[in-house]
């Protein structure tokens, strides 16, 4: 058992907030179903500012939309677990720049073993799907 509420935005912001990048890149947690629901997780991070590619790019780097990948899935393996697992591997696929305001991340868990998870993260952004990841996360002890 965690002691971090991973069942709530307020428990994934708090812990959202105790990073300095996700506080940097201005990651907040956006929905949080019951985990019985397939989509578990919502993030949201702006793709200006900090996030932006180059001042005045109105595009977000793909750093901070990887970054975003990582740590949606990571909460929401975490979430089925009910424990904070480290990643051990990150595949993104950029499909086109991402030029909206925000970014959004959904991420789908698709199979949580005894020691190992994988999370599937799609990032939208104006509207269009701009980013696909898939995270392999530790799960066992």
């Amino acid at each position: 058992m965690s002691d971090h509420d991973l069942h709530s935005v307020p428990g994934i912001q708090a812990l959202l907030d105790t990073s300095p990048i996700h506080r940097l890149l201005g990651f907040r947690a956006i929905s949080v179903p019951p985990v019985t629901e397939p989509v578990l997780l919502m993030v949201a991070a702006p793709a200006g500012g900090n996030a932006e590619r180059a001042a005045g790019a109105g595009q977000a780097h793909g750093g901070a939309i990887a970054t975003l990948i990582d740590t949606t899935a990571t909460f929401a393996a975490s979430r089925a677990v009910d424990h904070v697992v480290p990643t051990m591997n990150l595949q993104v696929n950029y499909l086109r720049p991402a030029a909206g305001a925000e970014l959004t991340a959904t991420a789908m868990v698709r199979r949580v073993g005894r020691t190992v998870a994988i999370v599937d993260v799609d990032i939208e952004s104006g509207g269009k799907l701009v980013a696909i990841g898939r995270a392999t996360l530790a799960t066992g002890a």
